[in-house]
């Protein structure tokens, strides 16, 4: 169960159009204010998350979750069980063995700049909403 107070954080490609598409997809249905963002780009700026990482480099969306680590698929599923709407559903894809909806995962992210672009810096969050930003 949540405690109160308690947040998730969420390591993102910062330049990544899809990956900005996707934070702003989830702040809109972070009703609980559970969710905190940081681009991966800064996340060595922040020590006490980034000992979290793994040793290998990340390309990956990456949820840091009560001291634990998920990434890719697993990650994906994981924030949706914090979203408003019917989000929490799309858990039943869990069953499915990861190596298999990595696969899914990894194809969208090796073409995820062809299909929707990629900026030039990191995002800047609006100021109303930079406070869940690190």
């Amino acid at each position: 169960m949540k405690r109160k107070n308690q947040t998730a954080l969420i390591a993102f490609d910062g330049v990544c159009m899809l990956c900005q598409s996707s934070v702003h997809f989830i702040l809109k249905r972070d009703t609980k204010d559970y969710f905190r963002f940081i681009p991966l780009e800064q996340i060595d700026k922040h020590g006490e998350w980034a000992r979290l990482l793994p040793e290998k480099p990340v390309d990956s969306i990456v949820l840091m979750e009560n001291n634990k680590i998920y990434t890719q698929s697993s990650a994906v599923l994981r924030i949706v069980l914090h979203l408003s709407g019917l989000y929490p559903l799309l858990f039943v894809f869990m069953v499915i063995p990861r190596p298999l909806r990595d696969m899914v995962y990894d194809f969208i992210a090796k073409n995820r700049y062809r299909w929707f672009g990629k900026h030039d810096q990191c995002m800047i969050p609006d100021p109303s909403i930079a406070h869940k930003f690190l």
